[in-house]
Parts: C-alpha cells; structure tokens; sequence
C-alpha cells in the first residue's frame, strides 16, 4: 500500500468517525463478472485473513482471498477523477469501464 492510499483509507475514516480502520475487502458477483467491495467494518470474523500496512487492518474473506491473492490496493488521481485502484494478477479480462472482472 502506498503512502496516498493509507493516507486517503485515513481521510474517509475521519469523515465518517471512525476510531479504528478496519477495512474489508471482498468480491461479489455480478452478471458480466466480478466486482471489488471495500467496506469499513467494526470487527473480523475468525475464519477472515488479515493483512496489515501502516497501521490499517484489511481483511479478506476466505472466499474472495482466491480472486484477489497477491493484489495491490492503491489510491490514484487521473485528471478529475480518482479511486481506489486493485493491481490484480490473477485478472484474465475486465470491462471497458474497470467496475468488473473476470479470473
């Protein structure tokens, strides 16, 4: 995780009060694909697998880990807009607008 994007993870915690960062990331399903879902969360459930970088909790749940093992979270700015952006190696194809992916 690069520093702007453990700064931006600490930015959305303030503005929705949030003591400690705890961020699930998983995968849902959708018809063309797969989608990432970030989420703050209050705890973690046993069975979740827990990745730290600068002092922020992410969680993966058992399910989604085989999709998303080995992938970068970072946040980038291009132009007017900006993100949260998932460098994924196990991606085989993704739609034109990156919202969905498929492995």
């Amino acid at each position: 995780m690069q520093k702007q994007t453990h700064d931006k993870i600490l930015k959305l915690e303030r503005q929705i009060n949030r003591v400690e960062s705890i961020l699930l990331v998983s995968v849902g399903a959708l018809i063309s694909g797969m989608a990432y879902v970030i989420e703050f969360v209050d705890s973690l459930l046993p069975e979740d697998k827990v990745f730290e970088s600068h002092g922020i909790k992410i969680l993966v749940d058992p399910k989604s880990l085989i999709y998303i093992d080995g992938t970068e979270l970072d946040f980038v700015k291009e132009g007017l807009n900006e993100g949260f952006q998932f460098n994924n190696p196990n991606v085989k194809d993704s739609c034109g607008c990156g919202e969905s992916f498929t492995v």
